[in-house]
């Protein structure tokens, strides 16, 4: 059985090619979240821990029905993390998410 995600993330907001907060949802139980701000650090320290978030968006009029994107990845590069959705990333990089 598939791992249940912790979180959804909507849109992000970079600074100089590095991410400094995502706007999402946290799974509450059986449901989620209204839309939470999360801090690069935080996020960071959460997917570290094993915590499963991806890229997605919230169905209007749906409650905690979402459209799933991407797993969002903690890649390791050259003593550095980044937080990416693609494993072969060079900086923060969320694909197809927009930017708030």
């Amino acid at each position: 059985m598939a791992k249940q995600i912790d979180g959804v993330i909507e849109a992000v907001r970079y600074k100089n090619g590095q991410i400094v907060a995502v706007r999402g949802y946290e799974r509450r139980g059986f449901t989620f979240s209204d839309r939470v701000m999360i801090d690069r650090k935080t996020l960071l320290e959460r997917l570290q821990k094993g915590q499963q978030f991806v890229s997605g968006s919230r169905q209007d009029l749906m409650a905690s029905t979402f459209s799933l994107s991407k797993p969002i990845l903690v890649v390791k590069t050259d003593d550095r993390e980044y937080i990416a959705t693609k494993e072969t990333a060079t900086k923060d990089e969320l694909e197809n998410v927009p930017l708030f």
